[in-house]
Parts: C-alpha cells; structure tokens; sequence
C-alpha cells in the first residue's frame, strides 16, 4: 500500500471514526476487529452513554456480510437494553455479493433491529461515504439521518440506473447532500465535512440522550416581538424568532426541505424541546403536501421520545391547488393531523400573528389536545381572513354600493368580521385559546404550562413519514 493510499484508509476506517465520534478516551470496542466489516464500541459523547457501530469501508466497500450484519444487530440490541442511544456511521455498498440471499437476510435483520429499537432510544445516522441498497435503507430506518459532503445514499448506483432506465447521472446528483437534502427529505443534517458530520451527531446525541430537566426560574424573558415586522402582512423568516423561544439557537432538522415549516430541537429553560413553526418567508407560511409531511414526522419522533413540544403559529391556510392535490396534500395532511392528536408529550402553541381555516386546527389546535394555547395581542383565529371572508359574505352588498363608497363600506365590513370571527377575544372566549400574552413574557408562560403538564411520552415507533 503506498503512503497516499494509506492515509486515505486511515480517514475511512472505522475505529478512527468512532474515535472521533466519542469523547477522547472513551471508546471501548464491543468485539475484537476482524473481517466482519463492522466496528461496534460503547463510550461517551459529551458525558452521555453512547453505543455506536461503522461500517469498515476498507474492506470490500464496507460491504454488508452475515457476521458484519450480527454485529450491529448486537449493539443496537444492547443500546435497548441499556437505554442509551446509538449511532451509526454508514459507509457501505450494501449486501456481500458472495454471499447471496445470506447477506439479504442478515440486512433485513437490521432493518428489523431497528424497528425494534425505534421509539425507545434515540438512533442517528451519520453516512460519511456511499451508502447503497440495505446501507441506504437502514439510516433511512432511523430518527435522524446526518450526511457530509462525501455522503451518497441511493438504492442502486448510477452505472444501474443508465443500464435500466438510460438516465444520465452521477452519484452526485442521484443521491448526494443536495437530492436528499433539499428534494427527497431522507437526509435530516448536511456538513460541509465527515468532522463536521460526526460533530452533528454528537450534539443531537447529547440533546437526545441527556434531556434534562426544565427550571422554570432559569426562563429568562425577551422581546420576542421584536422579531416580527411592524407590518402585519409582510413575510419574515421565523427562524430567528425560534431561536429566540429557544435558550440558545438549536439544531435544525430537514432545514432545506420544505422551507415553509420550521423543525429545531434544542433547549428550553434546560430542558431538550421541539420547536415546530410556520415560516412566512417561504410561501407565506402556508402549510402544504411536503411541509405537513415534515412537520407530522418530526411531532411524532419528539411524542415517540418524549420531546415535550412548542408550536409557532403564523399560518394563512393550507396552499391551494392543482398540484397540491394530486401531490396529497389531503392524506399528507391527515398525517399532521393524526401526528398532534396522538402526541401526549406536553405541548404549547403560541399564535404569533394569524391561523386560518384547516392550518389553524392541524398547527396544535385545542381540539387536537394542545396543553396551553397562547396567542400575541391583534393575532387572528379565523375561518378564513377577514378580508377573504368579506369578499365572500358581501359580494353582493359590495357591488350594490356606489363605486366612490366600495373601499369605505369594505373596510367598515373587514373590521366588524375580524371582531365577529377573527379577533383573538372570541378565541379566548369560547376557551379555543388559553390566554393574551405579551410577547416579552411569552417565555415563562409557556414555560409554566410545559412544567405544569404531567411528563408522558408516546407508546409507538417513530415510521418514517
């Protein structure tokens, strides 16, 4: 082997990476190293207990073999028994050729490990090279899903795909940080490098193994307002608002893929916490096929292990059209729908501007079972906008009017509608809406109403939506 190609086995081989992945000087090896092409360890990752396993893909591609299989069949099984997360760094060409249905049948043990773990500990992925067939199935099994630079995840490689279908495309393109980070929301976290990568995991990890608890006198307040615009139509980018509710700004998920609905976790009053929010700076917050998707997928990984959750409400409707129906935007939907009427962790929604229609009940409504539902002085709980609604209600009346009185009497109408049916007073009245907060005193109070729910968490698996 000549120097170069030795130093480029030393960056992919397996122990060196889990070296890498837990605090130095905590690694222990679960079995000795041999050819099984898979490297199993226990240590620790920021002080919490971790268990985790590589793929050697210097050897044979870190092809996937019957004892290789065994192996991380073992060390998910044991983070189940210890209740400690596990984590798997993926670099793997999938099934051992030479050993046929063999080799199929140990990766489908895997899969079913993984299932089997999913929803009692938290399990991560971190895909560091190519990742084919069974290797791409078994990240995509997990509750999160980190890829670097250098990572591919694809069922069948490109050279197949020509062979087949005659499409042109490189292993880039067809399962690279881009595709699947931006397009396809199998990949949860994309790096710049495998550090980077590994670095993702251990503070997701951290997040996820040592959740702690929430202090309530720790809740400092902040002029959350300030993160809005004045106007009240004008998109903004929720995402520093999210960081803001957050004791320090999070680790977001899927930030690429359906950017009009935000997923973070992160700390709250030193408690690990999910943030959900709409985000008005892509499609004007509008919730849609993909974005309810998203969101129903992450409600359920925090309810499955028990992330109490706060939602951000700033939503005009669901997003109407052609494509958003044939796309499923009615089952999809359903799924956020059924993703918070299920949830039993605590859960807190705060209606920061307005929440419209079938948006407003599927964003953790009071009917779908929220803890607490807050909502910011002049927000809208409505039908429909005011505006909207007029146009429907007084389409006749309106056309009657002389043209110079229209705009005068349409104005007089949006404000008796929005007191009548949008205004957050009738919200509150009829009990749909907890109370009118403030949003400098925003923090504490949801912090109240986290901290005042009994702790609980959901007794399902975390499917990948």
């Amino acid at each position: 082997m000549t120097r170069m190609s030795a130093r480029i086995a030393d960056l992919r081989d397996p122990e060196a990476r889990l070296r890498a992945l837990f605090d130095q000087g905590t690694l222990r090896l679960l079995a000795p190293r041999d050819d099984s092409g898979v490297v199993t360890g226990r240590g620790a990752v920021d002080g919490t207990p971790v268990i985790a396993f590589a793929t050697d893909a210097t050897r044979m591609g870190g092809a996937m073999g019957d004892a290789g299989c065994r192996r991380v069949v073992d060390a998910i099984d044991a983070a189940i028994r210890e209740r400690v997360p596990v984590i798997g760094v993926w670099h793997s060409g999938g099934a051992r050729l030479a050993e046929g249905v063999l080799a199929l049948d140990a990766v489908g043990q895997v899969f079913a490990a993984t299932v089997r773990a999913s929803g009692r500990v938290p399990q991560l992925s971190v895909v560091l090279g190519p990742a084919a067939g069974g290797a791409a199935y078994a990240p995509a099994l997990t509750d999160i899903v980190i890829m670097s630079d250098a990572g591919r995840i694809f069922v069948t490689g490109p050279e197949l795909v020509r062979s087949v279908t005659g499409e042109q495309v490189d292993m880039d393109r067809l399962g690279g940080p881009e595709p699947h980070g931006r397009r396809s929301g199998v990949v949860h976290v994309t790096t710049r490098d495998d550090a980077s990568a590994l670095a993702a995991a251990r503070g997701l990890a951290a997040l996820l193994g040592r959740p702690g608890r929430l202090r309530v006198d720790d809740v400092a307040e902040a002029d959350l307002g300030a993160f809005l615009p004045p106007e009240p139509d004008r998109a903004y980018d929720v995402r520093p608002l999210v960081d803001g509710v957050l004791d320090a700004p999070g680790v977001e998920l899927h930030a690429g893929w359906a950017q009009n609905v935000v997923t973070t976790l992160g700390r709250f009053g030193g408690r690990t916490a999910g943030v959900v929010a709409n985000n008005p700076l892509r499609l004007g917050g509008s919730l849609d096929a993909t974005g309810a998707e998203k969101a129903a997928r992450f409600v359920r990984m925090c309810d499955a292990l028990g992330v109490p959750l706060i939602v951000l409400v700033d939503v005009p409707g669901y997003l109407p059209g052609l494509g958003q129906e044939w796309d499923g935007v009615v089952r999809r939907g359903a799924k956020l729908l059924h993703a918070f009427a299920e949830a039993v962790v605590p859960r807190v929604t705060l209606v920061t501007r307005r929440a419209y229609g079938g948006a407003y009940i599927a964003m953790n409504s009071r009917s779908l079972g929220a803890t607490a539902v807050f909502a910011w002085p002049g927000a809208e709980i409505a039908v429909m906008g005011a505006g909207t609604a007029v146009n429907v209600l007084h389409r006749r009346r309106l056309a009657a009017a002389a043209p110079e009185d229209r705009e005068e009497l349409r104005a007089r109408l949006v404000e008796e509608q929005t007191e009548a049916a949008g205004g957050v007073g009738r919200a509150v009245e009829i009990g749909v809406v907890d109370a009118v907060v403030e949003p400098g005193l925003t923090r504490g109070r949801i912090a109240a109403a986290l901290a005042g729910a009994p702790l609980a968490r959901g007794a399902h698996s975390n499917i990948p939506l």
